[in-house]
């Protein structure tokens, strides 16, 4: 099982280097028009230029590094961006409110370099807690109050179903307090599907568990889907039975 547990020195991050330019005064549509013409290559460049999946070397290396030490999991940190260094990515534009990308925007590289810890959503739910934002789509996990691990997740995607074995509902991921029950490891088959690695919160129901498939919109049908690489280690950082879980 791959873990976590790795100690990390933060590394810096490049800012992308924007040219200088004279402004214009709101009266000059013509200068404003020059302006954009100047501008408009270096942007395209500067796009072209950004991290993303596919890309490997020192750069994404130290972006790895770098989201490591903050906690959340890119994966081996070998230089290469694969998807679960774009995972770890995602994760980290929604904590810091960042609109999501599939590559390291300008904005993306100031925040590495001045990061926001993540919003606690329950501050006296104990030292060791899981906590689930559903407006932000991010999962953290604590130990002593410290935070251990932050995964982007996927929840209920809010549509209409019905389930194979019988009965029609919302998918909705239940808001409340709750506690883990029950792990299940490898591939579980449910009316609605397969869970991998889950970790039961609500009976053998709703459960945190492994999906190949968790995009940045909310798709499930009401459990909290994690990336396949974090749930093949995440039951071992949690208590079950017992384990605190809140869902806001």
């Amino acid at each position: 099982m791959r873990r976590l547990w790795m100690s990390l020195l933060a590394v810096p991050v490049l800012a992308l280097a924007v040219p200088t330019v004279a402004s214009a005064a709101p009266s000059a549509p013509a200068a404003r028009a020059a302006l954009a013409a100047r501008t408009a290559p270096a942007a395209a460049a500067a796009a072209a230029q950004a991290l993303q999946p596919g890309m490997s070397g020192a750069a994404v290396k130290a972006l790895q590094r770098r989201l490591a030490a903050l906690k959340y999991y890119p994966g081996s940190i070998d230089g290469n961006f694969g998807t679960s260094t774009l995972e770890a990515v995602w994760a980290f534009e929604e904590v810091q409110g960042l609109p999501a990308h599939n590559f390291v925007t300008s904005a993306m590289q100031w925040a590495l370099a001045h990061p926001k810890a993540p919003r606690v959503l329950v501050p006296r739910g104990g030292a060791n807690r899981v906590e689930v934002s559903l407006s932000r789509e991010v999962l953290v996990l604590y130990h002593n109050n410290q935070v251990q691990l932050i995964s982007h997740v996927s929840t209920g995607g809010g549509y209409f179903y019905c389930s194979p074995g019988g009965g029609c509902g919302h998918a909705i991921t239940p808001t409340g307090n709750f506690r883990t029950v029950v792990f299940m490891r490898g591939w579980i088959r449910v009316p609605l599907g397969e869970m991998f690695n889950p970790v039961f919160f609500i009976g053998t129901a709703f459960a945190i568990h492994g999906d190949t498939d968790v995009p940045l919109a909310p798709v499930s049908h009401g459990c909290v889907r994690i990336p396949m690489d974090i749930a093949a280690f995440f039951h071992t950082l949690v208590r079950v039975p017992g384990e605190p879980v809140y869902i806001r």
